[in-house]
């Protein structure tokens, strides 16, 4: 029969439905579903996938602590010889899923795990360090593709050959450096970089840098009588049952909350809806979160000029950088129009 390979995948690619199935349980099916019908093509007769594992996006990401474990549980009866998960795309639920889970199988079951997303998927600087991910677009274009990388990469850790640099086997650096031994000695290829620079050709640097946008501080207020003041939260506040479906991780949205008093935000008409900390103390009374009783406070004795009627909330965990950005100039925007001069951010 050859390998026998475990294929994880969402409610979507799974074929059970799109959002709506989102709350799907754990499931497994036996043989291979969606996507991993390419992962069993590029197999071709070195192995077969064996059972398909589904579960809801909305499922994992709210019993992430347990699902890695709950899907070790399920494929450990069919021994499998790797487990493939995703390609999860731009997907952030399922992304966090896809490396919660690779980590775990490794650790737990001792084989090899692969998945494959794109560089703003939150799950990728999770988990980079631990799974091999490979890199991906933002949507499903080249599945094909990407499962054969996915397969190739898994089939070397299966036999132990050596795996190459990120950029030949395509997976997301892991952060560490490997010695390799090359032909001419640094002297002599950082010459041959200047020059392939100074000739307008593409160069390949051999130590990747980070880069960090600089956000410069905005001035200082002068006079805080003068000055209208809005409260925005990242600590994911939204009323009880959360009605405009903010997520409670990797944020796609804010919203917007009408505060009329300073008793507005009463425990128990609002929640954190928020992946990344104990919510409970704010679920116990929001107000330690979103201080609107002593901003309230602060307008009725002159302190301020004023306080915004509209608290923006939106939810910072595993949130990509594109997503924040987005939500950042969709809340400056609104502030403006509201007349706010300063703002009050609490985070968690």
């Amino acid at each position: 029969m050859g390998l026998k390979v475990i294929h994880y995948t969402n409610q979507f690619f799974g074929q059970l439905g799109g959002e709506e199935q989102a709350g799907a349980e754990l499931q497994i099916r036996s043989g291979a579903i969606g996507p991993g019908l390419a992962v069993k093509k590029a197999l071709g007769d070195k192995g077969d996938v064996v059972a398909t594992v589904i579960c809801g996006d909305n499922t994992a990401a709210e019993n992430i602590e347990r699902l890695p474990g709950l899907f070790c549980d399920m494929v450990r009866e069919y021994e499998p010889d790797l487990v493939i998960a995703g390609p999860a795309f731009n997907a952030g639920r399922f992304g966090y899923a896809c490396g919660a889970i690779c980590a775990k199988v490794q650790e737990e079951l001792h084989i090899p795990a692969v998945t494959a997303m794109y560089v703003e998927n939150p799950g990728v600087d999770l988990y980079r360090s631990q799974v091999y991910i490979i890199e991906t677009g933002d949507n499903a274009r080249e599945m094909a593709k990407i499962a054969e990388k996915m397969v190739c990469l898994g089939l070397k850790m299966i036999e132990k050959e050596v795996i190459g640099a990120p950029g030949v086997d395509g997976y997301y650096s892991q952060g560490y450096l490997v010695n390799i031994k090359s032909e001419k000695n640094g002297a002599f290829r950082a010459v041959d970089m200047l020059l392939d620079q100074v000739l307008g050709k593409e160069i390949t640097p051999e130590l990747e840098l980070a880069h960090f946008d600089t956000v410069r501080p905005a001035p200082a207020v002068k006079d805080l009588k003068q000055v209208k003041i809005g409260l925005v939260t990242d600590g994911g506040l939204c009323r009880t049952g959360n009605p405009e479906n903010l997520e409670w991780l990797a944020a796609s949205k804010f919203i917007s909350i009408g505060v009329d008093g300073p008793d507005t935000l009463k425990t128990g008409e609002f929640y954190a809806n928020h992946a990344g900390y104990d919510t409970r103390e704010v679920n116990g009374d929001p107000l330690r979160l979103v201080p609107l009783d002593v901003v309230w406070e602060l307008e009725a004795t002159g302190v301020i000029k004023s306080l915004n009627r509209t608290v923006y909330s939106t939810t910072g965990v595993a949130t990509p950088v594109a997503n924040s950005q987005i939500i950042g100039r969709g809340i400056v925007e609104r502030l403006q129009t509201d007349g706010v001069e300063a703002v009050i951010l609490t985070s968690t």
